[in-house]
């Protein structure tokens, strides 16, 4: 059974939360993401991202830019069936399509059109309005409130918890605000940090941490104290 993350985070030496993320930014170095051009072209990405890769978002994304539909008014007036077929490279379009759209509706209901309105909305706040979005779960409103609102949320999303159950530092049964809490309270509150953070976890989990096969003996974090390998994280 695991233990209360707050008295996992001082009997755990914090600093390793912190030293796990200069490795990764020593071996990669800085990530710059989100990739967008506006805070609402991002929050549109981390939709598009469910489920898919970010060549396939981008590229959707692209197919927007062109057809000059990237903008709250445009792409809420747009008809579902017509934005799916937009959104079409990103996989899942009917479904994503529909997401948005509640999405959309939901800023045209509650902040009058307004991303940036919602976006300046309190963090605790606009995270419980943000869920209540059919299609919105906790790993997109944490993006959305992270990358294109730039509150201070960690993001967790799978890579997170394979990294960190695999080096015994969550346990294999903790849940997304388990993870979350305890990597709040071993860093310090840090917008810029979260995003790097977050980033540089994707990456790893990418090109090292994966699920099967993963590539320990090449990955920056080979040796570091309290590593178990399992197949099942």
């Amino acid at each position: 059974m695991a233990i209360s993350c707050q008295l996992k985070a001082d009997a755990f030496n914090m600093n390793k939360v912190l030293e796990i993320y200069k490795i990764f930014l020593t071996h990669f170095g800085p990530q710059g993401w989100w990739p967008g051009d506006s805070p609402f072209e991002i929050m549109i990405g981390a939709v598009l991202t469910q489920n898919t890769n970010w060549t396939n978002v981008n590229k959707a994304i692209g197919d927007l830019k062109k057809e000059n539909l990237l903008s709250f008014v445009k792409l809420h007036d747009l008809p579902v069936e017509v934005l799916a077929e937009k959104i079409r490279p990103a996989g899942y379009f009917n479904l994503k399509a529909a997401r948005l759209k509640n999405l959309l509706h939901f800023i045209a209901q509650e902040y009058n059109g307004s991303p940036e309105d919602m976006f300046a909305m309190d963090m605790h706040i606009l995270r419980e309005e943000l869920l209540t979005v059919k299609g919105i779960g906790p790993e997109t409103a944490d993006s959305i409130l992270l990358y294109a609102a730039n509150k201070p949320v960690f993001v967790v999303d799978s890579y997170t918890h394979r990294i960190f159950a695999r080096h015994n530092i969550v346990a294999e049964e903790d849940g997304y605000y388990e993870i979350q809490e305890f990597l709040t309270l071993s860093l310090p509150e840090d917008i810029a940090l979260f995003n790097e953070y977050h980033a540089l976890i994707v990456r790893t989990g990418k090109e090292f941490c994966k699920k099967s096969k993963p590539l320990c003996s090449q990955c920056p974090l080979g040796g570091f104290d309290g590593f178990i390998y399992s197949l099942d994280i």
